[in-house]
């Protein structure tokens, strides 16, 4: 009788233990994701050059530069492995990761790449990469402290700030035609274009001035999450909505701070479109 009893009580051990493992992130790269994962990282301040010759001398290719705002500059970066976890349909964002060199605190704020993975691949979220990219990071950029803001990790692929609020599938579509008719779009408003795929582009957009205040009311500091990403793919000009983006890219941020720029989400989705019309 006590050999039946335990026969069942390792069988249910066994069942319980497989679905813990199934819902958790492999151990990869040297770095273990906890229940709360920290968007962002800081580090000692490098200027515009020293921080493009980091990200070259550890793997990285430099995608463009842009000023955010007037104390800061965001550098966008890659790698082989990023831009082929990120090359499947509605995938693209995660393709890129972005720095801002903060000149008025004197910083660098890297966007935890396992955090925005984790939210932007969705069920095709590559720890291995991720993590990979992380310690790249850390060994170029170091020593790197944590950020405050902080989220549930397996519950970024169904982010969302609150009832009714888009989820990351909810996307705008900004513009339509052929791919060379919308990357030539991009162009002309002097944007920053990666190609993932033979039809598959990300492209960064800067919005018009008025609408890109919004950073100056909720926080400089994270001011990375500017230019605005564009995927061009299957005939389409898709951008996350702003209500997503921003609550993604803000997690701190509290409905009181929304209210106070509730009129940006639709100010950018009218900013896009007139990039792309």
């Amino acid at each position: 009788m006590k050999k039946i009893v335990s026969l069942i009580a390792l069988v249910f051990a066994v069942a319980f233990t497989g679905c813990s493992t199934a819902s958790a992130p492999k151990i990869e790269g040297g770095v273990k994701v906890d229940k709360m994962v920290n968007a962002y990282r800081t580090g000692a301040y490098v200027d515009v050059e020293t921080a493009k010759s980091k990200l070259t001398a550890a793997g990285f290719e430099v995608v463009g530069t842009f000023k955010p705002a007037e104390n800061g500059t965001t550098i966008l970066y890659t790698n082989a492995a990023m831009k082929a976890d990120a090359n499947k349909a509605g995938r693209g964002f995660a393709a890129v990761g972005r720095i801002l060199l903060d000149d008025e605190r004197k910083q660098i704020h890297i966007a935890n790449p396992i955090y925005f993975a984790k939210a932007y691949l969705q069920n095709d979220y590559n720890h291995n990469t991720a993590s990979a990219v992380y310690t790249s990071l850390e060994t170029a950029f170091g020593p790197l402290k944590n950020s405050e803001d902080q989220w549930e990790f397996a519950k970024l692929p169904d982010y969302h700030f609150m009832i009714g609020m888009p989820y990351y599938k909810d996307m705008g579509t900004v513009g339509t035609g052929t791919t060379a008719d919308l990357l030539a779009k991009v162009k002309a408003a002097h944007g920053i274009i990666l190609q993932l795929d033979s039809d598959r582009y990300i492209t960064f957009v800067e919005l018009d001035k008025r609408t890109s205040s919004f950073v100056k009311k909720i926080g400089t500091d994270k001011a990375e999450l500017l230019p605005w990403a564009v995927l061009i793919e299957n005939g389409e000009a898709k951008a996350l909505k702003a209500e997503y983006h921003i609550a993604l890219s803000y997690p701190l941020l509290d409905l009181g701070g929304f209210a106070n720029i509730m009129t940006a989400p639709a100010a950018v989705i009218k900013s896009l479109e007139k990039t792309f019309k």
